[in-house]
């Protein structure tokens, strides 16, 4: 079923054509460990970001993960990434979109069960 979401000032916002995953993606890499985004994972091609009015991106280290953040709230929106295994391996190829779940119109990702990637070890 698909839903929507945004960043706080609404300059940015997604629509996802599929349900929330059974369980939210926390990372504890340095960058996100800061950031606290709860990630929902989809293929690229179920991600439409409908406004991009103030859409901002940091790339670091490897430059392969493209985090999307609002440049006027600073709200973390979504990431376009390698998708990468459990255990920090990648096909090469394929790619997958995350939406930030804390942005998630009318769902309360903090209820949501997790499951923790421990991304400072992997990467």
């Amino acid at each position: 079923m698909p839903f929507t979401g945004s960043c706080h000032c609404g300059r940015n916002a997604f629509e996802v054509d599929g349900d929330i995953p059974a369980e939210l993606t926390r990372c504890t890499c340095s960058f996100c460990a800061k950031r606290g985004q709860l990630y929902a994972y989809y293929t690229p091609d179920r991600v439409t970001i409908t406004r991009a009015d103030s859409d901002a991106t940091y790339r670091w280290q490897t430059k392969l993960v493209a985090h999307h953040f609002c440049s006027a709230c600073g709200c973390s929106v979504w990431t376009d990434s390698p998708a990468f295994e459990r255990d920090g391996s990648w096909d090469g190829t394929t790619r997958r979109v995350s939406v930030n779940a804390r942005l998630i119109d009318g769902f309360d990702a903090a209820e949501h069960p997790v499951t923790v990637i421990d991304g400072k070890n992997l990467w």
